[in-house]
């Protein structure tokens, strides 16, 4: 019996998104199974823990079946779309919805090797062929 889930309407706590990164990796677990994962001196409440997968199916991120008397708790939620809607946020939030200002910021946040800057270069040209943009400025 699987649980009905309802429609996603805000991004994953830290919390929330600790337990995400165990199922993501795992692809399905008890609850158990997700206190476990954490290293023992970072391991969370389990009746805590429980609570929390609860408050996630009910906004979408996990669903559960049960099997015997225990609930298998699976992400309905990609990594990707997780990490697409947190970036849209950032932008929104911290840069007027500018990529270009957010990608600046993170270049001159930190150095990069040239190793990254190839593949960033790479990207951006692969980029360019997907979406059949010129090098031309349209201004």
């Amino acid at each position: 019996m699987r649980a009905r889930a309802k429609q996603k309407t805000s991004l994953p706590t830290a919390a929330e998104m600790r337990l995400l990164q165990v199922l993501w990796e795992q692809g399905e677990s008890t609850v158990e199974e997700v206190v476990n994962a954490h290293p023992p001196r970072k391991r969370p409440n389990y009746k805590t823990t429980q609570t929390l997968l609860r408050i996630m199916e009910q906004k979408g991120y996990v669903s559960h079946e049960v099997k015997g008397r225990v609930f298998i708790f699976r992400p309905i939620v990609s990594r990707k779309t997780v990490d697409r809607d947190f970036v849209q946020a950032l932008l929104a939030q911290n840069f007027g919805g500018s990529a270009t200002g957010l990608f600046v910021n993170l270049l001159e946040s930190a150095p990069l090797a040239a190793k990254e800057i190839d593949e960033l270069e790479t990207f951006l040209r692969e980029y360019r062929k997907k979406y059949q943009l010129d090098n031309t400025d349209p201004e």
